[in-house]
């Protein structure tokens, strides 16, 4: 919904238009509002307003157990929910100082990074679908629903995983899944292929993006911008090469970036990403080998459903996780870590009290310092960029309004 009211300048006498894109607009995911002063066709300023889907998750964090928190990370980012999942327990881990098993490490290199490509491909197949290419949408989604089937098996949800455990994880992969996830892999190359056929050299998609909502490596530090949008304008930072975690350092990938820091620039980085994570998949897949995927010690982790119902040990191990009072308990101290997610670092800062919920629970989340420099990406271009740039940022309403 677009609403509109003329102010009158007192510089020129003339008068500029006031209007709103959003909150109940289909570019802003229902939960964006944007103030958009408007000179012609020109935007003169912009007020982004944020707070539509505001549900307290941090705060939640204080009220809940380690384990019980994973399922609220989900909903923070719902198109990359096993990333969230992952850095929040790796956060977890460090408060608690245990390691999560070999294979638990590696399964979860392997759907961080098939997220990553689930992520990037809706944002490009939505990217087009917003300036005007349906078909590209279309594709996006189809591949995107073969990797939604793969974690409906993992784990029984597509969208709200809820698949880590401080600890390692709750389900090991299916058998034969790996094969399947070869099967993907080899077929998602001829995809991009026609998506980048499309849209790489299509006119009215050039028009519409090359030169668009350029940011400058200054924009980039200065608002502390990091993932696909800072790579795109030159600035060459990922966390997972400049601070490994979960094994990262020992897989051979490139950390793809352009100079020219425009809406079309970010649209070529996620589609070079897209293939760099099928090279850490694959390397990862082969590296697999048979073990626990859940640390073997039930006084602080979560043991195996299946044991739970025919063990009485390890009913009392779940009893004792699970109860208030009776959970595992960290020292106290404080722990920040920070991963490399679709949109950029994704970082969680816990401070533990010495009791079985966190005293405070601190997200950096990447698609609120992208969306905050929105203004200065669309003041001066045409009201129909304004768009354009949104879909390019991938703004996720669950992370702004925490």
């Amino acid at each position: 919904m677009t609403t509109s009211t003329l102010i009158p300048t007192k510089a020129s006498g003339e008068h500029l238009m006031e209007i709103n894109i959003g909150p109940q607009h289909p570019a802003t995911h229902g939960t964006l509002r944007l103030r958009i002063k408007l000179d012609g066709e020109t935007v003169v300023s912009v007020d982004p307003e944020i707070g539509y889907l505001h549900t307290g998750f941090e705060k939640l964090g204080e009220h809940r157990s380690y384990n019980q928190f994973v399922t609220v990370t989900d909903r923070m980012n719902y198109l990359s929910p096993i990333c969230n999942n992952v850095a929040f327990s790796l956060a977890a881990e460090k408060i608690y100082g245990i390691e999560a098993p070999e294979r638990a490490t590696l399964l979860r290199v392997i759907f961080c990074e098939l997220t990553r490509i689930a992520d990037h491909i809706v944002c490009v197949g939505l990217q087009g679908m917003d300036l005007g290419a349906f078909s590209v949408f279309l594709w996006a989604f189809e591949m995107r629903e073969r990797l939604y089937d793969m974690f409906e098996a993992l784990c029984g949800a597509r969208l709200t995983t809820s698949w880590t455990r401080v600890g390692g994880v709750a389900f090991d992969m299916p058998e034969g899944m790996d094969k399947e996830i070869i099967q993907w892999c080899a077929d998602l190359p001829a995809k991009l292929d026609e998506v980048e056929y499309m849209l790489t050299k299509n006119r009215i998609f050039l028009d519409r993006t090359r030169g668009i909502s350029v940011l400058t490596k200054e924009d980039i530090k200065r608002w502390g911008i990091t993932g696909p949008v800072a790579r795109a304008s030159g600035v060459d930072y990922d966390v997972r090469k400049d601070f490994p975690y979960m094994g990262y350092e020992t897989f051979d990938f490139k950390i793809p970036t352009r100079e020219e820091g425009d809406v079309y620039s970010r649209y070529k980085v996620r589609i070079e990403e897209m293939r760099q994570s099928l090279e850490i998949v694959l390397q990862a897949l082969s590296r697999l080998k048979p073990g626990p995927v859940l640390l073997d010690d039930f006084k602080m982790t979560l043991p195996d459903k299946e044991l739970v119902y025919t063990r009485m040990e390890e009913l009392i191990h779940h009893f004792k996780g699970v109860m208030p009072g009776h959970g595992p308990v960290p020292s106290k101290g404080e722990a920040y870590v920070a991963t490399e997610a679709p949109n950029g670092e994704l970082g969680f800062y816990l401070i533990s009290d010495g009791t079985a919920v966190p005293y405070r629970v601190r997200v950096r989340p990447p698609s609120l310092l992208n969306y905050q420099a929105f203004h200065r990406m669309v003041e001066g271009h045409m009201i129909s960029d304004v768009i354009a740039c949104l879909s390019s940022i991938n703004v996720i309403a669950g992370e702004l309004d925490r």
